[in-house]
């Protein structure tokens, strides 16, 4: 492993008296990386950019949004028609909040199929679902900040959730509105939650990116790093990967924001907030509707709410709830499979979450609703026990060398060995 070898005096002096140019070289440049890692694991790299993008756009839209029931609908629209390349910094936004959720459930996803929860990545996976937490409450704060149709109805439907929680409900409702209705404190709250919370946001991905360096990564194969030939440095090898898969997705994001910046919102949104005026059916955005699918499908209200937010925890609780000794679902066939049938169920939520809260939706809403809770809290328990694995390889190096090994595609005649 190469040391940092700074030839400027100035440097040194610098780096002995407080090691930022060290610290940076062995966390991205010599940092040990596992050399089996595919293309899901530059979701990590995606989502930080995202999250500076996400900053700096937001403070830049700040300095011309005016926080009032009175001007919020008007100042969005002097962002976007008289602010110089507003119309561009508002569009990337508001679209990089779409991206950075398909990002992060990919990344979700990944994490369970490969095990990546499992010992010693319990911390590392909790500090990840308070991540997800804290984006959905960000992203819902953001959600209001327009002050259209939906931003407004969708404060009201919302926030009249907590009035469900016994005995206090009703005050923390109002406590959240700042007054009996939402109206212009409500909304002075939520923009200043939504400014502040990016950086809680950004000091929680500092720790996760710090537990991940502690432990190490996990890797497709889930067998923990053995010696030096089951790594590599993480640049230029992992940094190339990383910076590939960046260009991709930021080609990606470009095309929502260019061609179809409002594909993935809400006409109401475009109309002023009314309070006389009821929408005929209020949605959140897209990247909230599985979650909003499990609070319409139990009858109760409270019961709704109690599910919603479960449907989030339990996921804290799948380190101790997979029994399983095999990380990787590549050597898990029956998981593998219980695995894609949750993928389908989340994806079917998210369908029945944007459709109207009545007939075969809410019943096939339950159904799905009652399948997310037995995955986790049945299934994944279960497997540990009945399922039986493949043979796992000795080591990251073995798995890599077999691979190749077995590589249907022949070497060019003449090529250099």
């Amino acid at each position: 492993m190469s040391e940092l070898n700074l030839k400027n005096p100035v440097l040194r002096w610098f780096e002995a008296r407080l090691p930022i140019m060290s610290f940076m070289h062995h966390s991205f440049v010599t940092y040990p990386t596992p050399r089996n890692l595919n293309y899901w694991w530059t979701f990590g790299g995606i989502l930080t950019v995202m999250l500076i993008i996400q900053i700096i756009t937001g403070i830049v839209l700040v300095m011309h949004y005016t926080p009032t029931t009175a001007d919020a609908f008007n100042s969005v629209e002097h962002i976007m028609r008289d602010v110089n390349y507003g119309w561009l910094i508002r569009y990337v936004h508001s679209n990089g909040a779409s991206m950075f959720f398909i990002a992060v459930y990919i990344h979700i996803f990944r994490g369970l199929y490969y095990g990546s929860y499992k010992d010693p990545r319990e911390v590392l996976w909790i500090l990840g679902v308070i991540i997800l937490l804290l984006m959905m409450a960000t992203a819902f704060m953001g959600y209001v900040l327009p002050w259209g149709q939906m931003s407004f109805w969708g404060a009201t439907v919302i926030t009249n959730l907590f009035s469900a929680i016994p005995g206090v409900g009703q005050a923390v409702v109002t406590w959240l509105w700042g007054g009996y209705s939402v109206d212009n404190p409500t909304l002075q709250r939520f923009f200043a939650l939504h400014y502040l919370l990016p950086f809680v946001i950004f000091g929680v991905v500092i720790l996760h990116i710090w537990a991940l360096h502690h432990v190490g990564q996990n890797n497709p194969t889930g067998i923990d790093v053995k010696s030096n030939k089951d790594t590599v440095p993480f640049t230029p090898y992992a940094a190339t990967k990383d910076n590939f898969a960046l260009i991709l997705f930021l080609m990606f994001f470009a095309y929502f924001v260019f061609y179809i910046p409002n594909y993935l919102g809400h006409a109401d949104n475009y109309i002023p907030a009314n309070p006389l005026q009821t929408p005929v059916h209020i949605v959140p955005e897209w990247y909230l509707l599985p979650f909003y699918a499990i609070l319409r499908a139990i009858p109760s209200k409270l019961g709704g709410v109690v599910a919603m937010f479960a449907s989030i925890l339990v996921l804290v609780f799948v380190p101790w709830l997979d029994t399983s000794k095999v990380r990787s679902a590549r050597y898990r066939p029956m998981y593998k499979q219980f695995f894609w049938i949750l993928v389908i169920c989340c994806i079917g939520l998210g369908y029945l979450g944007a459709k109207p809260a009545e007939g075969v939706y809410v019943i096939a809403a339950r159904i799905l609703t009652f399948y997310y809770f037995l995955h986790f809290l049945v299934i994944l328990p279960l497997l540990g026990y009945l399922e039986k694995p493949k043979n796992v390889p000795p080591s990251i190096a073995d798995s890599v060398l077999k691979g190749r090994e077995s590589d249907p595609m022949p070497a060019r005649a003449g090529a250099r060995r």
